[in-house]
């Protein structure tokens, strides 16, 4: 069995190895962040004067915003920075697939190095990562006239959140780049996530939705995440959501380091 010195003495040296990668290409962060300032800026400048006039009517902008682009902005924004971590997510089911497909894992599997590690570099790295991500997709948001209304409590406890998602994702994507047998494959597999993020609260209110559609949007992770998130920055109400997104993440950070871990066990030639 592997001791806790060793098991976070090979993550560190495992994190090390993200880092370096991430440092030699320091355009991944940016490409990480590009596509969220895009949907960010589109939804802003192109749709979000229809759309903010209709959360103008109590739907969902917070009190004290009059104008509707800069309603839906705020609006928008907890959506945007959820985007943000399923791109990172998608980057490291890429990163994992290949270390799978490359041969590098195998050479780990003949070294004294804790499994359970290298999939900690992975994560650790990916959080670190999707956090320089949101930071400057938060800093295009400000320039273009977003502005939190609430204190440096609610700011801590977004962030934390946001790091607690990110965890959650970050491992289910690891889990799906391993259950992968390609590169290609893992590209495509977290796509499924940026499908629940546009069925969810982040872009329009779920009561605007068909009652089905409503009910799957609600009862889905992101909303409450989002809602909560929503809550932090702009002081909206969040009710009972803040526990439930709060559980969703650990759920979901359990269930996938699980099957993660088990997958990354299995021989070699097990079939996926």
């Amino acid at each position: 069995m592997t001791s806790r010195p060793r098991l976070l003495t090979d993550s560190a040296t495992m994190l090390r190895r993200s880092l370096r990668r991430m440092r030699r290409y320091p355009s991944l962060t940016f490409f990480i962040a590009g596509l969220p300032v895009v949907f960010l800026l589109m939804f802003v400048y192109i749709l979000g004067g229809t759309l903010g006039a209709g959360l103008g009517g109590g739907l969902g902008v917070p009190a004290g915003i009059t104008d509707d682009r800069a309603g839906y902005a705020a609006y928008v924004m907890p959506g945007v920075l959820l985007l943000t971590i399923v791109a990172a997510a998608q980057g490291t089911a890429i990163s994992v697939a290949m270390d799978m497909t490359e041969g590098i894992i195998a050479r780990f599997r003949t070294m004294a190095v804790a499994r359970a590690s290298v999939l900690a570099g992975h994560v650790i790295g990916s959080v670190i990562q999707t956090m320089l991500a949101i930071a400057v997709v938060f800093a295009a948001a400000l320039l273009i006239g977003f502005r939190p209304t609430t204190g440096p409590l609610e700011w801590l406890a977004a962030i934390c959140l946001l790091i607690l998602t990110a965890v959650a994702v970050t491992w289910l994507s690891v889990g799906l780049g391993l259950v992968t047998k390609s590169v290609e494959t893992a590209s495509n597999l977290p796509m499924i996530l940026i499908l629940l993020i546009f069925l969810s609260s982040a872009f329009v209110p779920t009561g605007s939705m068909p009652d089905a559609l409503a009910w799957v949007a609600e009862h889905q992770p992101f909303t409450p995440i989002i809602e909560t998130l929503r809550g932090l920055l702009l002081g909206t109400p969040i009710g009972d959501r803040g526990v439930i997104a709060v559980i969703w993440c650990l759920v979901i950070s359990l269930v996938s380091a699980i099957w993660a871990l088990r997958l990354y066990e299995r021989p070699p030639s097990a079939a996926t």
